[in-house]
């Protein structure tokens, strides 16, 4: 039996609309000025309005902010709508926005579990279910979703995140054959650890710490490439898919040195307290 392995072009991005959610700082702004660069009409939005207008002035061109809920219906359809009126139909929708709350789960407030499902699960699911029908009557478009190594893995105290970031996981892979055959694509891109505010006072394990534009450079080449799992950096998804033939022993052996413990990373520091108050203030 012979098999053929057809290599596609690579999508080119010059002229797309790209929307983007949380991408007022961090990973978001780190790949829309990727795109912005590469000739990309880019729709930042934030919960911070005003923070996504100044990020919008910062890339210039054609980089525009948005006030963005994507809690909310109305607020994520209406980001949609406005950025495709003024950059033109959405090529490529970018879920990024996500939170996290970390310490050990009997001590995590209620509150921080369900803004974590709020954001990082329901945030992406809204995002895909609005966007993606529209790119399916238009015969193309792609769904980029900004996941985390926490997606097949699950760092002690990071136990209700990696939760959402599984159930992420598991939606696109649904989506993806829901949608197979109509053009449009879904990626699912894992990072591990990233130097942001979200992960402030963390540990990043036996891998190095990726910066914001590590995750970005992904994003741009899976958009390109289209591919649906993408690793950050690419040899933790070999471990991964390794570990997952051992047995439950000597996984858990593994998994022990490799993944970061974050309830002791945590403990006793104060670090991430501005970070997490909104979280469970409920602001």
């Amino acid at each position: 039996m012979r098999f053929s392995f057809r290599r596609h072009r690579p999508v080119q991005i010059a002229g797309t609309t790209v929307a983007i959610t949380g991408a007022a700082r961090g990973i978001g702004f780190a790949i829309a000025d990727r795109l912005t660069a590469l000739g990309a009409r880019v729709a930042i939005g934030d919960l911070d309005a005003d923070a996504a207008h100044r990020a919008a002035d910062r890339l210039g061109g054609t980089a525009r902010g948005y006030r963005l809920d994507v809690t909310d219906d109305d607020s994520f359809a209406a980001f949609l709508a406005d950025a495709a009126a003024d950059l033109g139909p959405i090529d490529v929708l970018v879920n990024n926005a996500g939170v996290m709350w970390v310490g050990p789960f009997d001590t995590e407030p209620a509150i921080a579990a369900e803004r974590m499902v709020a954001v990082n699960l329901l945030g992406v699911i809204r995002g895909v279910r609005l966007a993606a029908p529209e790119m399916r009557h238009r015969g193309r478009g792609h769904i980029v979703t900004v996941a985390s190594a926490a997606s097949r893995l699950a760092p002690p105290g990071e136990s209700s995140y990696a939760a959402t970031k599984h159930g992420v996981l598991g939606y696109l892979t649904g989506v993806r054959e829901e949608l197979r055959g109509t053009g449009v694509a879904i990626t699912a891109v894992m990072p591990t650890v990233v130097d942001t505010e979200l992960a402030a006072g963390t540990s990043s394990g036996s891998v190095k710490r990726l910066s914001p534009d590590d995750v970005a450079a992904a994003v741009v080449s899976a958009i390109e490439t289209r591919r649906f799992q993408v690793w950050v950096p690419r040899t933790v998804g070999a471990l991964v898919a390794i570990s997952g033939v051992l047995p439950q022993s000597v996984r858990d052996r593994a998994l022990r040195a490799t993944v970061p413990n974050q309830v002791a990373a945590v403990t006793g520091s104060s670090v991430r307290s501005a970070y997490e108050k909104p979280l469970t203030d409920g602001e």
